[in-house]
């Protein structure tokens, strides 16, 4: 091997990882022996991660080493139930991209996201996209979401690619940050960013007739240049997100509005699901904590799949 370098990966397409290194773009590939040494993840490098690399007697430039990550954000494999993906590495701010029609984001969704977040403290801003297709009660319905997000600590902005609404409060918020987007697929991620940076030329796709689901149109995670400033890293939409290596009793502390409450229960170890005297349970009754945030809690913590039908503010 040849002299060492660091780099930042912003993209990985199957075996190749895409390394910037003094302004140029770098084609890499990982040691073999290195991506069989006690990884569980389908993907042991990620787009953000900072990594070693240097060049064999072959010209090839092998990634040697993954330098420590401040944080990831990863979800259960499609595929392989005990085995994680991560999505990106090493991010300041997360903007969950969520749409009420076209395809609409089931709750489940969103609180499962905001888990995985919180377990890491990277702060989460929730945007309602699409607005300009919202009917009234489209609307009314993210009016009621917003003030049961906003209550608990989380930013949520409305925005619309088509009429700029909310483009620019957005904008603001990404400036020099390294910022990942993510969502489920035709929620309109790639035109956002295509609004806010023009030059990049995102493809864009549309909705499919079966189940109003989006099309995939980003098929890799990517991380672009923005010009005022910072990175956007752009992922593939998600069809589902499930949580792994989570204990049950951990869950809790990732529900903001659920931790505050926990010293009050009288018991210790207390579940919030069957225990009497329980400040959390009494806080769902009074409507303090949302009865679709509890719900989600106790599919989390009973390991369901999210049903899309459950997209609705019950």
């Amino acid at each position: 091997m040849n002299e060492q370098k660091q780099g930042i990966v912003i993209k990985s397409t199957g075996n190749i990882y895409w390394v910037r290194c003094q302004n140029e773009n770098i084609s890499c590939v990982l040691r073999g022996k290195f991506r069989t040494k006690g990884i569980k993840t389908t993907n042991p490098i990620a787009v953000g991660d900072y990594v070693v690399f240097s060049t064999d007697d072959k010209n090839n430039h092998v990634i040697t080493q993954i330098l420590d990550r401040k944080n990831f954000i990863y979800r259960k494999s499609t595929n392989l139930s005990k085995i994680t993906h991560i999505i990106a590495a090493n991010i300041d701010r997360v903007f969950l991209i969520v749409s009420m029609v076209e395809p609409c984001t089931p709750l489940g969704f969103i609180d499962r996201f905001l888990v995985s977040a919180e377990a890491f403290r990277i702060p989460a801003t929730i945007v309602f996209n699409k607005c300009d297709i919202y009917n009234q009660q489209a609307m009314e319905q993210t009016q009621q979401l917003i003030d049961i997000y906003q209550s608990i600590g989380y930013q949520c902005i409305i925005t619309s690619a088509i009429t700029e609404k909310g483009l620019s409060l957005l904008a603001k918020e990404m400036k020099n940050q390294v910022s990942l987007f993510v969502g489920q697929s035709g929620v309109g991620k790639s035109s956002l960013i295509n609004s806010i940076e023009p030059s990049l030329q995102l493809k864009i796709g549309d909705i499919s007739n079966y189940n109003e689901k989006g099309k995939h149109t980003t098929t890799f995670t990517q991380m672009h240049n923005l010009q005022m400033g910072g990175f956007i890293i752009d992922s593939p939409g998600i069809k589902e997100f499930g949580l792994i290596q989570y204990q049950k009793t951990e869950i809790c502390h990732y529900f903001p509005e659920m931790l505050k409450l926990l010293d009050q229960c009288y018991f210790s170890n207390c579940s919030h699901t069957h225990e009497p005297n329980c400040a959390v349970k009494q806080a769902v009754k009074e409507g303090k904590i949302a009865m679709s945030r509890y719900n989600n809690y106790l599919s989390i913590i009973n390991d369901e799949d999210i049903n899309l039908k459950d997209w609705m503010l019950k």
